[in-house]
C-alpha cells in the first residue's frame, strides 16, 4: 500500500495483506499447464502513465498522447501512482522528480525493486537537468532523462523507442 525509507536509506514496501489475500482468491487457477488456450493478439492501444504534480503538465501531456493514439493514466505524485499501479500497469511511465508526498526518485526506486513493475520503461521529464540528478536517475534504472520543457517529437520518439524494447 506504500513504502517507507529506513534510516540507512533503503526502501521498504508496506504491504496491505487483506488486499493481497483478496486478490489471491480472485485468481483463476483452473488453467492447468497445457490446457491454456491461445487467445488471438488484438491491436492493443499502448498505455502511458504521466506522473507529475503540475495539473497543467498532466493535462497538456495527456492531450498530446491521446492525439497520438495512446491511452493515458495520470497521477499527481508517487503515492497516487503506486495506488493506481496496484490495479493497472502502464506500458511506459513519464515521471517528474519534484513532487509532494513521494518524489520521482522514490517512485522509480520502488518500481525497480518490484518484480511486477520493474519492466516498466521510465522516462524522467524534469526541470532538474543537472548532471547530479541525471546520474542518480541512471543509478536507479531510469531508461531516459528529458528536460522540461520537452520537445513533443523527441518525447513521442522516446516513447516509441521504449515500446519497441517491450516487444
Amino acid at each position: 500500500s506504500g513504502a517507507s525509507i529506513l534510516g540507512d536509506g533503503s526502501v521498504v514496501l508496506i504491504l496491505d495483506m487483506q488486499t493481497l489475500v483478496d486478490r489471491f482468491h480472485e485468481w483463476d487457477f483452473s488453467h492447468e499447464a497445457g490446457m491454456v488456450q491461445e487467445t488471438p493478439v488484438e491491436d492493443r492501444v499502448p498505455v502511458v502513465m504521466v506522473v507529475d504534480d503540475s495539473i497543467t503538465v498532466r493535462k497538456v501531456t495527456a492531450r498530446l498522447l491521446q492525439r497520438h493514439q495512446f491511452q493515458v493514466m495520470t497521477a499527481k505524485d508517487g503515492v497516487d501512482a503506486i495506488t493506481q499501479l496496484h490495479d493497472d500497469i502502464p506500458d511506459v511511465m513519464l515521471l517528474d522528480i519534484e513532487m509532494p508526498r513521494m518524489d520521482g526518485f522514490e517512485l522509480a526506486t520502488i518500481i525497480r525493486h518490484d518484480e511486477r513493475l520493474k519492466h516498466i520503461p521510465i522516462i524522467m521529464i524534469t526541470s532538474r537537468t543537472g548532471e547530479k540528478h541525471r546520474e542518480r536517475a541512471e543509478q536507479i534504472g531510469v531508461n531516459r532523462y528529458l528536460g522540461k520543457p520537452y520537445n513533443e517529437e523527441t518525447l513521442l520518439g522516446t516513447i516509441d523507442e521504449m515500446l519497441k524494447l517491450e516487444d
